[in-house]
């Protein structure tokens, strides 16, 4: 099925006619020509008016907990504590007493999130002696439900760490099995308190079942650049170069200058990837130094209205504008970079073959050749619908319109 975008602006630039196919590989860009007001359409073609909207790569949020969710259902007090072991059994103790039930807060807040502009997805779905294999199926259920309009990809998350219950590992396990195409690790020395025999496990499993991995790292300083070189150190020994993502870490940048510029060549030499969630802390490592070395960096929104957090609200836009404003950018360039990280960045982290940026000022993904999975959306510039955050939104799947204002069709 061929489909002609009729004038759109690509990354806000000049009006442009843009023709898409959809296949059963994924949709492709196969044609960017300037606007023409009486270019004729041929038979067969549909036609998406752009309206002058701008024209961007559509979301990717590689950092989301699709199975905590509280989206759509009435504002709950915070009850959580501090520190992660208190926080996920505030999540333990009150999960299952949600209004409605886990599958349909799942399904809901991954609908939202395609109907905002998201088609790439890489989610948590926690496994633990609690819940099981409960919450990983809901998100396999959801990812299923959605096939058609967004990608989903899975992490099999030991929240609860990997040897503080007995039978967790073997819970891993199974989910892997199952369908996890992530395994997932989280804080190797304050939470279990191992960290050498907890990333053997990670790195065992992941080889053995030939998936990536994703450490979540709340770990502060000198302590999270300890786990962080056992990470390379397993990356660099097994040959796991491009299939390794350190989420959140966001503490890395605090040590020195030094620790700062020998962390960001060792992830570009190991082709380590960052996730991030636009956090307010300070000591992250700097974006643009990330950039430059080339260092994949992504973007995700994280729980959304859970147990852990008031905060998220399915809109990846929203979490563009707050991961310029936490880092401080007013230049219109670095603003734009942040979108370009929400979209093509993450596209990156879940498929080390794909586009990568090269600097602050490259923006990809809307070219012959590129994948159609695309968002249309309101704004003078593109540093303009990030402050403005436009809600006259189409979002394009494998080169079908899934979604137009804000709804899903």
């Amino acid at each position: 099925m061929n489909t002609l975008i009729r004038a759109a602006r690509p990354w806000g630039q000049a009006l442009s006619d843009v023709t898409i196919v959809a296949g059963e590989a994924g949709g492709k860009i196969t044609g960017v020509e300037p606007h023409d007001a009486g270019r004729a359409v041929p038979d067969g073609v549909t036609v998406v008016e752009g309206r002058g909207r701008i024209l961007l790569p559509s979301f990717s949020d590689v950092h989301v907990h699709l199975d905590s969710t509280r989206i759509g259902l009435p504002f709950r007090e915070h009850t959580g504590g501090p520190g992660v072991w208190t926080m996920m059994m505030n999540d333990r103790q009150n999960w299952r007493n949600a209004e409605v039930p886990l599958q349909d807060r799942v399904n809901d807040t991954l609908g939202r999130m395609i109907a905002r502009g998201t088609t790439r997805v890489r989610s948590y779905a926690q496994v633990d002696v609690d819940c099981r294999l409960e919450r990983f199926d809901a998100v396999a259920a959801a990812k299923e439900k959605f096939a058609g309009q967004a990608s989903v990809d899975i992490i099999a998350f030991p929240q609860a760490g990997l040897l503080l219950e007995e039978g967790t590992v073997e819970l891993m396990e199974e989910a892997l099995k199952a369908g996890a195409n992530v395994m997932g690790g989280i804080d190797p020395c304050t939470l279990d308190r191992d960290p050498a025999k907890h990333l053997d496990i990670v790195f065992g499993l992941a080889e053995k079942y030939q998936v990536p991995i994703d450490i979540h790292l709340h770990e502060p300083g000198e302590l999270g650049v300890f786990s962080t070189d056992l990470v390379l150190e397993r990356t660099r020994a097994l040959g796991m170069q491009g299939k390794v993502t350190m989420s959140h870490a966001y503490q890395l940048g605090s040590v020195n200058e030094a620790t700062t510029r020998r962390l960001i060549d060792a992830f570009a030499e190991l082709d380590v990837s960052l996730a991030s969630v636009a956090p307010s802390a300070s000591g992250q490592l700097p974006i643009p130094l990330l950039t430059e070395a080339g260092v994949r960096l992504g973007l995700g929104e994280d729980g959304q209205r859970d147990y852990w957090s008031p905060y998220g609200n399915t809109d990846m836009l929203d979490r563009t504008w707050q991961l310029a404003f936490t880092h401080g950018f007013r230049k219109d360039e670095l603003i734009e970079h942040c979108l370009a990280i929400a979209t093509i960045g993450g596209a990156s982290i879940l498929d080390p073959n794909a586009t990568r940026l090269k600097d602050a000022a490259h923006r990809p993904g809307v070219e012959v050749g590129d994948p159609a999975e695309l968002l249309l959306v309101d704004g003078e510039t593109v540093a303009s619908t990030v402050m403005d955050r436009g809600k006259d939104r189409t979002v394009i799947h494998a080169g079908k319109v899934v979604a137009d204002q804000l709804e899903l069709v």
